[in-house]
């Protein structure tokens, strides 16, 4: 019998844009690539492989993954069992005052976790008691809240001291400016001198300093903010022929192939799953 992968998502009714994401993964594989959100995922069946901070990783049933926003990744079987796994990927803004909170730093709101395959059990209770909670549609907000707040707190806690971002670094400094320049202009025709003028910095430094920094090409990282403001324009109901139209898809079959890559679904069905 054939098998097929399957996406599910779920948006909370509580906790703005916090969604999370269903998954059984047979015949898949993810592009690299990279959310705004933070995203915080358990192993539930199967093998999880997946590439990200530069090195591969496997992750077995049980096990908690953890993606900064804008950290690379990629991800797929790793065996010839059916991967499933759940994700939660929550806004950087619901997250800072209780990375605060939990830390007694208000500096702390801006907080990085330094792993990306964490076996904790504490961790992992937390993030699938949030992810049940938002797909069966069940529990008030502060339920929602609390099982947030139990993510948050333990992350600080297994951080141990928390370090600060510090002083952004000239490359540093001069990548954000190339990062906001495409963030802006997400709707235009932008090219890479554009991007590396914006930047300050020529076109070979750039190129070589971007995918050093974020493990992806300039043009990448374009196409997948598009498609991260495509999805925020499906759910807030535009036609997926004039999100397509709005970003640069030469035509909705692009865009189709894109999204799919990133999401698991075509535009059109991702629409319907956190529309309905």
């Amino acid at each position: 019998m054939e098998r097929t992968s399957r996406f599910d998502y779920y948006k909370s009714r509580h906790i703005p844009e916090l969604k999370v994401l269903r998954a059984a993964l047979s015949d898949f594989s993810y592009d690299r690539h990279a959310h705004e959100e933070y995203a915080f995922g358990v192993t539930l069946a199967g093998r999880q492989d997946f590439f990200s901070g530069g090195e591969f990783h496997r992750s077995s049933p049980g096990n908690v993954i953890q993606f900064n926003p804008e950290q690379v990744h990629d991800g797929h079987p790793g065996d010839d069992s059916t991967l499933g796994y759940v994700m939660t990927y929550v806004p950087a803004a619901q997250l800072e005052a209780l990375f605060a909170d939990a830390a007694g730093s208000e500096r702390a709101g801006a907080f990085r976790c330094g792993d990306t395959l964490i076996p904790d059990p504490e961790l992992r209770r937390a993030i699938l008691e949030l992810s049940q909670l938002v797909i069966h549609r069940v529990g008030s907000r502060i339920e929602q809240e609390h099982a947030l707040y139990r993510i948050a707190s333990r992350l600080v806690q297994r951080a141990g001291q928390f370090q600060g971002a510090g002083k952004a670094s000239r490359p540093d400094a001069l990548l954000m400016r190339a990062k906001e320049y495409i963030l802006a202009h997400l709707e235009d025709d932008v090219s890479l001198d554009d991007i590396s003028q914006a930047a300050h910095l020529s076109k070979y430094h750039f190129l070589r300093l971007f995918r050093q920094q974020f493990g992806i090409t300039p043009h990448q990282y374009v196409l997948n903010c598009r498609v991260n403001a495509a999805c925020h324009a499906l759910e807030a109901g535009v036609a997926p022929a004039e999100v397509a139209f709005r970003y640069g898809f030469t035509d909705l079959s692009h865009f189709n192939r894109r999204f799919k890559r990133i999401y698991g679904k075509t535009p059109n069905q991702y629409q319907r799953s956190v529309t309905s």
